[in-house]
């Protein structure tokens, strides 16, 4: 296993550069979660995102790849993800035909020790991000709160040192640093051991502005009355004492979701049948779709007093 000593440049010179890099893939941040990945990448560190679901943690991962060029690496978390299926497992369909082969042939007892080798390992995507050329991967660590402490545990010596264990063949270390973020919906409190291994950041939904950026982005065919529209309703939606009324907010997912289905729906401008027919967009919940009702949507809809001005 190769150990290298790593290059501490960082990819991008100032705050303003990633922010304009990130908005070159399409993703629109403010400067504190763009200061954030800043010093995520000029200091090598994790950065842990944690907010509600959907206000864009895991596509801050793939705009970031995206400008960066690098590989996607996902780690997909769940209640029971084992080690094997995180970082490596042995081939050992492949073992045991070279062990057959190795006694067929009269070879020595060395044959055990042969097996354990690079080309027998399978490599999941902790291994594949230590070990990717240059200039490297990012990997994505999606939903760390929904595997268990043990696992939690586990990832401490990657976090900490870019690095892992393997007993058959040694520690294997970083060719180049991945850029590592790691999401969490905070479904359960992490251990502390891993938030002190990384940078942290609350990611919020977005002011308004930002999201009317977002759904122009994704949605460029949605025309600019309806786009104000989609972002001044879910922002109105979100705040009090509308918010109240449910039990999530839609996140900027369901945002941007919402305007491609209004537009598949040749919606021109929203009226409270429109908002009220399409509401399972904007929520998971029946209680949450009922909530929504042809009175309250219509409340949603009419402009606040700083819009009037």
């Amino acid at each position: 296993m190769t150990d290298t000593t790593p290059a501490t440049t960082a990819p991008f010179n100032t705050i303003d550069a990633v922010v304009q890099a990130l908005e070159g893939a399409a993703y629109y941040a403010d400067r504190r979660l763009a200061t954030a990945v800043f010093l995520a990448l000029k200091l090598q560190r994790p950065l842990l995102l944690e907010g509600e679901p959907g206000v864009g943690k895991t596509e801050l991962a793939k705009a970031l790849a995206s400008a960066l060029q690098r590989e996607l690496l996902r780690l997909q978390c769940y209640d029971g993800l084992e080690q094997r299926e995180a970082l490596y497992e042995w081939n050992y369909a492949a073992q045991l035909l070279h062990m057959r082969a190795a006694e067929a042939h009269g070879a020595s007892s060395d044959v055990e020790s042969e097996v354990y080798q690079p080309r027998y390992l399978i490599r999941r995507p902790l291994l594949q991000a230590l070990q990717a050329p240059a200039p490297g991967a990012v990997l994505l660590i999606d939903e760390v709160d929904r595997a268990d402490e043990p696992f939690e545990a586990f990832l401490l010596e990657y976090l900490g040192e870019y690095q892992v264990s393997i007993p058959e063949l040694g520690t294997v270390r970083a060719l180049v640093p991945p850029v590592t973020i790691l999401t969490s919906n905070r479904t359960r409190e992490l251990n502390d051991a891993v938030k002190r291994r990384c940078l942290y950041h609350w990611l919020d939904y977005p002011e308004r502005e930002r999201e009317l950026a977002i759904v122009r982005a994704q949605v460029p065919k949605a025309g600019e009355v309806l786009s104000e529209q989609v972002a001044a309703f879910v922002a109105r939606l979100r705040s009090a004492p509308f918010a109240s009324a449910f039990q999530r907010a839609p996140g900027i997912a369901e945002s941007v979701e919402w305007a491609r289905a209004l537009i598949a729906l040749d919606t021109v401008e929203l009226d409270p049948e429109i908002v009220v027919d399409t509401a399972g967009i904007l929520f998971k919940q029946r209680d949450d779709v009922a909530a929504l009702t042809h009175e309250l949507a219509s409340e949603l809809l009419k402009p606040s007093e700083e819009e009037q001005a």
